[in-house]
């Protein structure tokens, strides 16, 4: 799940992921595993902790100006094709976050998915890099308040405790800390000359791989749909929801052990995404 996001949570058991088949031996140190889901309450609780940060977020997000006039070119949201239409990827960074994005519908769908990386990466658990995405992704008129509630959310330690990370957002030794964001496609709502309102639909991972770790990365799906204001010649984001879903129906497939999962989050980049 990636913080940051607005989610409505009812039971901890539907919380929208995929399912998977894990491995004979607990990768992460402990008891053989069942081939079916997990009922560990380690891992209920750290979910059941890491919805409370999110919805402590969605309701500093809630309220937010949007910037530009509120007319749509049309009633109905337009569709996007299934492969790239863009012609030339976005070339400047502003924070090491994609920047620059062409007053376009493309500009705005390329920066909203760039803004859901940045937003739902690791680097949100530290101060110094939470701040460069916030002055960065938010427009001028609300970051400093959204500053403000982030840093509360994201500094609540026993939030951080229970998900295993010290009160400066690290991991304990041995493990790494993951929380990526992953696009999977994106759609106009509506646009006018000033302002847009873009979905993404992306899956996430979040959670800590290591031979000693009881919170293992797991997978959700959402979609987040941004308000965005054209402003000093960018994208910005004056406010954003989030829901569930679409999630796929899972395959069978077998989870990897910790080493795995520790080399890929290490050796696989993330990308800059651009239509």
């Amino acid at each position: 799940m990636s913080p940051g996001d607005e989610q409505g949570y009812t039971d901890y058991p539907e919380t929208g992921r995929t399912r998977t088949r894990l491995p004979e031996t607990d990768p992460y140190g402990g008891a053989p595993r069942r081939p079916h889901r997990s009922s560990s309450r380690s891992l209920v609780t750290v979910v059941g902790v890491a919805v409370l940060l999110i919805a402590a977020i969605a309701f500093a997000n809630r309220g937010g100006e949007e910037g530009g006039d509120d007319t749509a070119k049309g009633s109905n949201p337009r569709t996007s094709p299934t492969a790239p239409s863009g012609t030339h990827p976005v070339q400047t960074k502003t924070n090491n976050i994609p920047s620059g994005y062409a007053h376009t519908e493309q500009g705005a769908q390329s920066a909203a998915a760039n803004f859901a990386v940045a937003l739902g990466s690791a680097d949100m658990f530290n101060t110094a890099r939470r701040h460069d995405i916030i002055t960065t992704v938010y427009a001028p008129d609300v970051a400093a308040s959204k500053q403000s509630a982030l840093d509360n959310a994201y500094s609540n330690e026993k939030f951080l405790s229970n998900i295993g990370l010290t009160k400066n957002g690290i991991p304990p030794q041995g493990q790494t800390f993951v929380s990526r964001v992953i696009p999977v496609g994106t759609k106009v709502i509506s646009m006018d000359t000033g302002s847009a309102t873009v979905e993404v639909w992306y899956t996430s991972l979040f959670g800590l791989s290591g031979d000693s770790s009881t919170n293992p990365v797991t997978e959700s799906w959402f979609t987040t749909t941004y308000e965005m204001t054209w402003v000093n010649d960018d994208w910005k984001i004056t406010d954003f929801q989030q829901k569930d879903g679409p999630v796929p129906v899972g395959r069978d497939q077998k989870a990897s052990t910790s080493d795995d999962m520790t080399k890929a989050v290490e050796e696989y980049g993330g990308f800059t995404y651009a239509r």
